[in-house]
C-alpha cells in the first residue's frame, strides 16, 4: 500500500495541476473534464481505464455526454498518494 502524502506535499503537487480542486476534507482531487463529444469522451476513459489496471489504482468518476467528473483519492491510505497525482498528470495528459 503506497503511504498517504503529508498536507504540504499534496498543497506542492496540486499547484502543478491546474483544474484540480482539493476536497473540504483533503482527502480527494476532482476535476471535470469537457470534450468535444461523447466519443471523445470515452476514448478518455478508456485511456485513463488501462492506466487504473495497469497500476492498479481506479477513479471514481461520473461520464454524461461530453463531460467527465473524476474523483482520486486512495481508500486504503485514508487520503491522496502518490498514486493518485500520478493518474490526475496521465489523464491531464490524456484530455490534452
Amino acid at each position: 500500500m503506497p503511504d498517504k502524502l503529508a498536507p504540504e506535499d499534496v498543497t506542492a503537487r496540486l499547484a502543478a495541476l491546474p483544474g484540480w480542486v482539493l476536497s473540504d476534507d483533503g482527502l480527494a482531487i476532482s476535476k471535470k473534464f469537457g470534450f468535444r463529444n461523447f466519443s471523445a469522451a470515452w476514448a478518455f476513459m478508456s485511456r485513463a481505464a488501462l492506466l487504473a489496471e495497469k497500476i492498479n489504482h481506479h477513479p471514481e468518476w461520473f461520464n454524461v455526454y461530453n463531460r467527465v467528473e473524476v474523483r482520486l483519492t486512495t481508500h486504503d491510505a485514508k487520503g491522496l498518494t502518490e498514486l493518485d497525482f500520478r493518474m490526475a498528470t496521465d489523464m491531464d495528459k490524456y484530455a490534452a
